[in-house]
């Protein structure tokens, strides 16, 4: 069991990365000024990682995901998806945020949740079909398609949100705090649920949390940031085995140390 402790910024590997940053800053200006959010981030994520992003409050770590899908462009340095500058949301790209009551639309079903990206690509009626009902059962709700999200639990609604993202089968799959806003239970049986889902469907996955130990129990390697403005303080390789189980990994040795290095890390004030 390798001890917790500095990654090289670039993954190991061959091939291009899917994401590539390469000293990227991202400044926003207004009336009263202008605010560094990102100073200079630079790391790779390689095919089928799974990369959590951890820092304080205000370190950019929100900033830094929006970046990373295209939604807004950095102000400095570049930003690379699958070897081509990112100016717009590419269609390998998926994207699941934390407020999943704002994500779906209310006076449509499941299905047509589900559905709706697909026929916005133009992808035939019974392909849409066949993915919907894949990725409606590999989250586990293969029986909720004729209901609406307002019928649904926090924890459903969310599974939906993460089947949507799916169903186009994206190359990699951003996710913003996304189980932040469910109680403890359902927190680990998506966290267990996503690990699954990234295995079946060969996802590489970047996920922001502010949870030390959701991102050490999902992730390859675990990214901290630093207090704002945002660099990157270390890249912390996880070797724990695979597969992880909530009780057993979370009850390791390792586990426990791998804790106390990475909260070291963000309660940092250098």
């Amino acid at each position: 069991m390798t001890e917790p402790g500095t990654a090289s910024g670039v993954t190991e590997g061959t091939g291009t990365p899917v994401v590539s940053l390469s000293h990227v800053g991202k400044a926003y200006t207004s009336a009263a000024g202008t605010r560094v959010a990102l100073a200079d981030i630079t790391f790779d994520v390689a095919r089928g990682e799974f990369a959590c992003v951890v820092g304080p409050s205000g370190a950019g770590k929100t900033t830094l995901l929006r970046c990373l899908a295209g939604l807004m462009p950095p102000t400095s340095g570049e930003a690379l998806f699958e070897g081509a500058p990112l100016r717009s949301v590419p269609d390998g790209i998926g994207v699941v945020f934390q407020d999943y009551g704002r994500s779906l639309f209310p006076w449509l079903t499941v299905t047509r949740n589900v559905d709706l990206p697909l026929r916005v690509r133009g992808v035939r009626r019974d392909e849409r079909a066949r993915r919907v009902a894949e990725v409606l059962a590999s989250v586990g709700l293969a029986d909720t398609g004729r209901q609406y999200p307002w019928q649904l639990s926090g924890g459903m609604q969310q599974r939906v949100a993460i089947a949507r993202a799916l169903a186009y089968r994206p190359d990699l799959l951003l996710m913003d705090e996304p189980f932040a806003s469910v109680d403890a239970q359902t927190r680990f049986e998506l966290e267990d649920l996503i690990l699954r889902v990234r295995e079946e469907f060969g996802v590489t996955v970047v996920f922001v949390t502010h949870d030390i130990d959701e991102a050490i129990y999902l992730a390859d390697r675990v990214v901290v940031l630093s207090r704002s403005p945002g660099v990157v303080t270390e890249i912390v390789d996880v070797t724990l085995p695979r597969p992880r189980d909530q009780i057993a990994t979370k009850a390791d040795e390792a586990f426990a140390r791998y804790r106390e290095h990475i909260l070291g890390l963000v309660m940092s004030r250098s």
